[in-house]
């Protein structure tokens, strides 16, 4: 029995997380919402509220585990990517705990995190995890990645962003018709009422299986432009139709390489994960895509979407199973592929 600490403090959510073996006990997490009047998270503020929030969060999650400091086996860590001053007090605290009960510190890739989060088991029951191999769509506001994960610890990377992520363009979109950061869930909410056949935007296109979605950002704002100019109420006329014409874009351009990589390697155990996949309309699309072509598809609760403690220590299970360990003198880096 191996009960583990997870700290994730890549970007503006402090969360801890407290697990037995593959089981989740708790999982905290202090959000930061100062940041909402910036349209955007500054780095600055981010790092001195996680300074706040570290040790009322991560006493919360033992607490609610029910799991004495002193009975840890191990603590993981986020380790990167995210920002540099965030990533810090994450990873200073996990190293001083962990020194000072002399256990084990584990380093985590955030992003492996997130891709693993469907291996999280839950002390009321789980759902069905993804066989290995499995396909995953890691889709975020700072990564797009089509991923073969042939097993916990060993990925391949057959599909990126070549510029801009997905998650990006949505909220980059958003601000442009002024919508409140966070602008995904934002245009997630409009596009339930409005038609995503509204409007027609270009689809970039890329060699392989990579991605750009930086070119649908620009067409995105010459179209308004365009239309502001002929009237002036145009984005607020016809917000909830942009909203459902661009997130239908931005789903068929992930789905588009998505199929074609089921088909290129034959798997059929598909999973997607990341703050994009918390998408209504691309949760559904996946559901409907995997009915069609037969796939085995696996989405994760929309609590394991967005960045959590939960998907590090689960990681760092994995990691401690393998006896790979950090040693104290690691430091954070901002970008980790």
């Amino acid at each position: 029995m191996v009960r583990i600490l997870g700290i994730e403090s890549s970007c503006d959510d402090t969360s801890a997380a407290v697990f037995c073996d593959k089981t989740m006990l708790s999982n905290i997490i202090a959000n930061q919402k100062v940041h909402e009047k910036y349209g955007g998270v500054i780095p600055e503020l981010a790092s001195r509220v996680h300074q706040q929030n570290i040790v009322p969060v991560v006493d919360i999650a033992l607490k609610e585990a029910g799991v004495e400091k002193n009975d840890l086996d191990a603590i993981a860590c986020t380790r990167g990517p995210g920002l540099m001053g965030s990533l810090l007090v994450g990873v200073s605290f996990a190293k001083g705990l962990a020194a000072s009960l002399n256990i084990p510190l584990i380093e985590v890739n955030h992003l492996q995190g997130h891709v693993l989060s469907h291996f999280i088991e839950e002390k009321n029951g789980s759902k069905p995890a993804p066989s290995l191999p499995f396909l995953c769509l890691l889709a975020s506001g700072g990564h797009t990645q089509i991923i073969i994960v042939k097993d916990h610890l060993d990925f391949e990377i057959i599909g990126e962003t070549v510029d801009d992520a997905a998650g990006e363009a949505f909220d980059k979109c958003a601000k442009i018709m002024e919508l409140p950061y966070p602008g995904g869930p934002a245009i997630d909410f409009l596009a339930k009422t409005g038609n995503p056949d509204a409007f027609v935007f270009a689809k970039p296109k890329v060699s392989d299986l990579n991605y750009s979605f930086s070119g649908l950002k620009t067409s995105f704002l010459y179209f308004l432009q365009k239309n502001v100019a002929e009237n002036p109420a145009f984005v607020e006329l016809n917000r909830a139709d942009l909203c459902a014409s661009l997130q239908k874009t931005i789903i068929a351009i992930l789905f588009d390489k998505l199929t074609a990589a089921a088909k290129k390697t034959g798997i059929r155990d598909i999973a997607i994960a990341g703050g994009v996949s918390a998408n209504s309309g691309l949760r559904e699309h996946f559901r409907k895509t995997g009915e069609r072509l037969n796939w085995n598809v696996f989405i994760p609760e929309r609590k394991f979407t967005t960045d959590n403690a939960a998907m590090i220590a689960i990681t760092g299970y994995f990691k401690y199973c393998k006896s790979l360990f950090s040693g104290l003198d690691i430091t954070p880096l901002a970008k980790m592929n």
